[in-house]
């Protein structure tokens, strides 16, 4: 792949890793700041639900963290855009769809369809 293009998906997953991380810290400071006493269970609840939703959004961002710290490596290393299933380049439309992928269209949609067969 072209540097100028390499260059291109590590801003943009740089932008992404920086927006994640800042995310994060808004929600831990949200939550160790508040010192907030409601009488009413429902408003309570409510609050706690909130927070629980909000935990399993950082959580599936945690886990995209991982994804795109490995993107990172391999546009360093020179692996990035090429597929781990069959080792051909991986489309610029998807790449420009999902960065963080390692898998071409091909290769995804066979993997997909194992795991909806129940092969994994």
């Amino acid at each position: 792949m072209e540097k100028e293009k390499l260059n291109y998906f590590r801003e943009i997953l740089t932008e992404r890793l920086q927006e994640i991380l800042a995310e994060a810290e808004k929600t831990v400071s949200g939550m160790t700041t508040t010192n907030e006493s409601f009488p009413d269970p429902t408003d309570r609840a409510s609050l706690e639900s909130e927070r629980n939703f909000m935990l399993r959004i950082r959580d599936r961002e945690r886990k995209l963290l991982s994804k795109i710290r490995s993107a990172l490596e391999r546009i360093d290393s020179g692996e990035f855009g090429i597929c781990e299933g069959c080792g051909d380049e991986i489309g610029n439309e998807r790449l420009e769809a999902r960065p963080v992928t390692t898998y071409c269209i091909s290769c995804k949609k066979k993997q997909e369809d194992v795991e909806k067969a129940g092969g994994m």
